[in-house]
């Protein structure tokens, strides 16, 4: 079992104990994800877009020691002074950094060393809130929090980019043995929204990034959502309709990838005597048709819409669907690793909002009205990269619950392929 006990959400307004509670549960799982791995996985990096696992372990080491750590204390000594060329992923107001591309050379530091580093500074972390906790200006703790939902992301990363590195494999490793799973899906209908003005964006005081803030209000045009994600039986219709071949169907960048790359099906499907198969985190499986499909680019998603006679819904469109759901899905505290089908619609909502994949929205991934991002360093975190990318919404089957919130915007460039990305449907009315 991953998950000894669920993790606590982490909290700003907490005592300085129970965000040392969450910092510890929020760190060991990381390195219980890391339990079945072989010292050889650590430092595999099929791809430039992932990380070897080791690297995930040390940058989000690294984020606590800068951020927190070395920011706070003049006196912290730094576990070793060239681990920021190495650990640092893209802030160029903190230094220089290591090539992403080129992680999977750092042979050193050893896998052993890695676990050493993140002990350093866990110990150094925990004796700053346990002995001057309640001294701590508001800035400390607010960094520790976000420090935490930054490795949560990582917990996300670290196994698709496992995935990633198992798919290369033609031994067919077995991340984790995979469940079992319902065999059949609901059928698919449409739920009407009305036009009106809607509230979109964070609300409370829990935290969330900067760019889930402000709340703002949008106007949106009457829709209609689909009841429940795409499958991979409706999607495999797309195919064997030579959907991959026909470019009408295909923005025109979209057109020119699929045949620069060569796309014929969603990453990991392989067709093995006349039938589908596929790679995922439980190993080589056929292709089940009732599950929803994952693993398709922004590109795949819009084409497959536009065949289907429907659309991707805009972001906004999205949050006002889920506004009505409770948040609940198979997430990574299912231990699942994989999608499964929708069995059962959200009450009065539509089903599969939350958790099974992250569903592309047609909505470039932009600053909402009023968007300040954080001061300083920390401003990288999200700011820069509102270009080129689509915004994603809803979570996956490897995103932590307790780092999930109705408002949380993710976003990548729309040729990406192996984050468990899937696709829901949307109309005018």
């Amino acid at each position: 079992m991953f998950l000894d006990q669920q993790c606590p959400r982490p909290m700003t307004n907490g005592a300085s104990d129970t965000l040392a509670s969450s910092f510890q549960e929020v760190r060991s799982l990381t390195e219980r994800l890391c339990a079945p791995l072989a010292v050889e996985d650590y430092g595999v990096q099929s791809m430039p877009d992932a990380s070897p696992a080791k690297w995930h372990l040390a940058h989000t080491t690294w984020f606590f020691e800068t951020f927190v750590l070395a920011h706070r204390d003049q006196t912290y000594r730094l576990f070793h002074p060239r681990f920021g060329l190495l650990f640092n992923s893209y802030y160029n107001t903190v230094g220089t950094f290591w090539p992403r591309a080129q992680r999977g050379l750092l042979a050193r530091p050893t896998v052993a060393e890695v676990f050493r580093y993140r002990e350093h500074v866990d110990a150094a972390l925990l004796d700053l809130l346990r002995e001057k906790g309640t001294r701590l200006t508001p800035e400390v703790p607010a960094r520790i929090v976000l420090g935490l939902n930054h490795e949560q992301q990582h917990q996300e990363l670290l196994l698709t980019d496992l995935k990633h590195a198992f798919s290369c494999n033609p031994l067919r490793p077995v991340y984790r043995e995979r469940p079992s799973a319902p065999s059949s899906a609901t059928e698919l209908h449409w739920r009407h929204y009305p036009n009106g003005v809607r509230w979109i964006g964070h609300d409370g005081p829990d935290f969330a990034y900067d760019n889930e803030k402000p709340r703002h209000r949008v106007f949106v045009q009457s829709f209609q959502l689909a009841s429940r994600l795409v499958t991979n039986g409706e999607y495999r219709a797309f195919l064997e309709d030579d959907g991959y071949q026909r470019s009408e169907f295909w923005l025109s960048d979209g057109w020119a990838m699929r045949r620069a790359e060569d796309w014929r099906a969603p990453l990991y499907w392989e067709k093995h005597d006349g039938a589908w198969f596929s790679t995922t985190l439980g190993g080589w499986h056929p292709v089940r048709d009732a599950d929803p499909v994952c693993h398709v680019s922004y590109y795949e998603a819009d084409a497959y819409a536009r065949w289907a006679g429907a659309r991707l819904p805009t972001e906004a469109e999205w949050e006002t669907a889920a506004r009505e759901c409770p948040v609940d899905g198979t997430f990574l505290d299912s231990e699942q690793l994989h999608p499964r089908p929708a069995s059962t619609s959200a009450g009065d909502g539509p089903a599969q909002m939350f958790g099974e994949v992250w569903q592309w929205t047609a909505s470039p991934y932009v600053a909402y009205p009023g968007y300040r991002p954080l001061e300083g360093a920390l401003g990288e975190y999200n700011g820069k990269f509102m270009c080129n990318q689509m915004v994603l919404r809803g979570g996956s089957c490897v995103t932590p619950r307790s780092h999930f919130r109705r408002g949380y915007r993710n976003f990548f460039a729309p040729h990406a392929r192996w984050q468990f990305t899937g696709i829901r449907l949307a109309k005018d009315s």
